[in-house]
């Protein structure tokens, strides 16, 4: 698959880690949108022109969780399109399915992926969505 042109939102606010993950993906061929926190993320996303193929979220923010996010991406039509994967270090099965519920389409537990194996999951993940929108 070619990589270019692929806009990956990343929203985490253990500073060295966005670093890591911004440094990896960008090495990957995509472009990143870093994000420190969901207000952050939110504001940005209100003054995108073109929207991201998806936001890598970490569900432990330090001003808001992945529910609230979710919930705030669900409240517009622009973002509610936008596909995102939950990466975090917690995964109860009510915390999975509520963001499930709410509309993530993957969560995957940091502790069990290096992060080359997350990019590739991002990877695969946004060639998927988009082929079922060429379909």
């Amino acid at each position: 698959m070619d990589d270019i042109g692929i806009k990956v939102m990343v929203v985490e606010d253990e500073f060295l880690l966005l670093e890591a993950i911004e440094k990896k993906l960008k090495l990957n061929g995509f472009e990143v949108i870093s994000c420190s926190s969901g207000h952050q993320a939110l504001d940005y996303l209100k003054n995108l022109v073109e929207m991201p193929d998806a936001i890598w979220l970490d569900y432990h923010l330090g001003d808001m969780d992945g529910i609230t996010i979710m919930q705030e991406l669900k409240k517009s039509e622009k973002f509610s399109g936008i596909p995102v994967i939950v990466v975090s270090n917690s995964a109860s099965p009510e915390k999975v399915q509520n963001m499930l519920a709410l509309g993530a389409k993957k969560y995957l537990l940091k502790a069990e992926f290096r992060l080359d194996d997350l990019i590739a999951e991002v990877k695969k993940f946004v060639a998927e969505e988009r082929a079922k929108k060429n379909e």
